[in-house]
């Protein structure tokens, strides 16, 4: 049973927005949001004063002053004056939290037509701002020194898995730098990417002065880079007569697993994988019906972990997606085509949206260099936390 079959409603993604990502000092976060939900409205083919909610994902977490962001796409028309609009957060989640509060306001029938923006400006702040920010999303060490941030907390999951699966993974190192390396690759053909550059297996795969090792054992192209952006979505009801043939919403899911990292399996993402079986699901369809996925790959092992919590491979086998090719662009299920978080940045609150921008321009045959041949149905997987709040969503062309 499809969305649409459970709530008698379609829920399509009209018209799309999306900021180039990286170190971007000559904007703000309210330049990015008016930029990119302005390029949205004019995309769906829709007059601003058209749009009944807005809903804006961003995290900030002390990143920068402002911290009551959620008028500030009305500066994009005096047309907007009155629309009720707020600010979702939910960690590295805050853009699909956003994307799905918008889905439900048009479920509910108390809107026709919702704007959702994603927007993040994190290069302004310090590294140890960012740091500590950052490791607010996370039960343990919220307020505490680190010297290796996040970065340190995905690098006990990926001691862990290593130590539990060492043998059937075979040089764990080796599998996240090809995971990097394709990645990178991907990147230099998405205009909108933060790093592009095709760094290459060796590189990837190798400590050296310019690739050092942050927390053993994920080196720094083990790790996404800190970035500003924004991306932009409308959703409708009913085709608005835009730019683009209109993309379909199938199906989403939801899930949060429990906070304290006592409580969790550390290789397991047990919450990751319950909104991957509710996301397909409700879209009536499986993991073989998708032709490409979207997945939060902050670091590496998060995106290793993916294969495996998706269904892709058995638990301790998600090395073999790259072994077999699976997931590379020529590949059966292509992941990342547009470089990830990995290579295309990762400005916290704006990911979510962006990967759902991604995916509607793949399946509307508009992603440029990125573009894949035909594909017809897409997941788009983030994720907040150490797989703490999970979000999927599957889109598919009209």
């Amino acid at each position: 049973m499809s969305l649409k079959e459970q709530f008698g409603k379609d829920v399509l993604l009209t018209g799309w927005g999306h900021s180039r990502f990286g170190k971007l000092t000559d904007e703000t976060l309210e330049s990015l949001i008016v930029q990119v939900a302005t390029e949205a409205i004019g995309n769906a083919g829709i007059e601003p004063g058209q749009i009944d909610e807005i809903y804006l994902g961003q995290f900030n977490s002390g990143m920068m002053p402002l911290a009551f962001p959620s008028s500030l796409a009305l500066q994009v028309s005096d047309q907007l004056a009155n629309v009720p609009a707020t600010r979702v957060e939910n960690a590295c989640a805050s853009g699909s939290a956003a994307f799905q509060q918008g889905t439900k306001s048009l479920l509910a029938g108390t809107a026709k037509t919702v704007l959702v923006i994603g927007a993040e400006k994190m290069t302004q702040a310090g590294a140890d701002v960012v740091g500590a920010a950052l490791l607010g999303a996370d039960y343990d060490m919220a307020g505490k020194a680190s010297t290796t941030g996040f970065t340190g907390l995905f690098a006990d999951v990926a001691k862990h898995y290593g130590k539990r699966y060492g043998a059937a993974t075979g040089n764990l190192g080796d599998v996240l730098g090809t995971i990097a390396a394709k990645n990178h690759r991907n990147g230099v053909d998405n205009p909108y990417a933060q790093l592009r550059k095709d760094l290459g297996e060796d590189f990837c795969r190798t400590v050296s002065e310019k690739n050092p090792m942050v927390a053993d054992p994920l080196r720094r192209t083990d790790c996404s880079p800190v970035s500003d952006g924004a991306a932009a979505v409308v959703l409708s009801v009913s085709p608005t007569g835009g730019a683009t043939a209109p993309v379909r919403l199938a199906g989403f899911g939801h899930a949060n697993d429990f906070f304290p990292a006592e409580r969790r399996d550390p290789t397991a993402f047990a919450a990751t994988r319950v909104s991957w079986q509710r996301a397909l699901a409700m879209a009536g369809v499986g993991l073989g019906d998708l032709d490409f996925a979207e997945v939060h790959d902050c670091f590496t092992i998060a995106e290793l972990l993916m294969y495996e919590a998706m269904g892709l491979t058995e638990p301790g086998q998600g090395a073999r997606a790259l072994t077999e090719g699976w997931v590379f662009k020529d590949g059966k299920l292509p992941v990342n085509v547009s470089g990830g978080l990995k290579a295309k940045g990762h400005p916290v609150g704006a990911t979510g949206v962006s990967q759902h921008v991604i995916a509607a321009m793949q399946l509307t045959g508009t992603a440029g260099a990125m573009q894949l041949k035909s594909p017809r149905r897409a997941a788009v997987q983030n994720m907040g936390g150490v797989g703490i709040a999970n979000y999927v969503s599957v889109l598919e062309a009209l």
